[in-house]
């Protein structure tokens, strides 16, 4: 359960306040333009998956599996599993949500 403060979830702040997860996020923004198309065999898929993440970041598996864990966590991506890989994109409506309670509540 998230810690709330004044209507903000302390733990969408928490991951936040990591510069590898929030250029993670950025990137998730346009993933056509920061990682090319995603496929899985013949079928394309909605969302990145974690080893394209990783060669971008340039960090190490499970780093940047542990990022997106708290993403995910924290409500701002979704997660998709297709065969033995994971895919990630963001969760725009609870982006916008943060980000309006955010600008209401401070």
């Amino acid at each position: 359960m998230s810690d709330v403060v004044h209507g903000i979830e302390v733990d969408v702040l928490r991951a936040l306040s990591n510069r590898a997860r929030l250029e993670i996020l950025q990137w998730l923004r346009d993933p056509a333009a920061n990682f090319g198309h995603q496929a899985v065999g013949d079928f394309d898929v909605e969302g990145v998956c974690v080893s394209t993440i990783q060669e971008r970041a340039g960090m190490s598996q499970p780093t940047v599996s542990a990022h997106l864990k708290i993403l995910h966590q924290a409500g701002l991506v979704t997660r998709r599993k297709m065969g033995a890989w994971h895919f990630y994109k963001r969760d725009e409506d609870a982006i916008r949500r943060f980000a309006e309670t955010l600008v209401t509540s401070l």
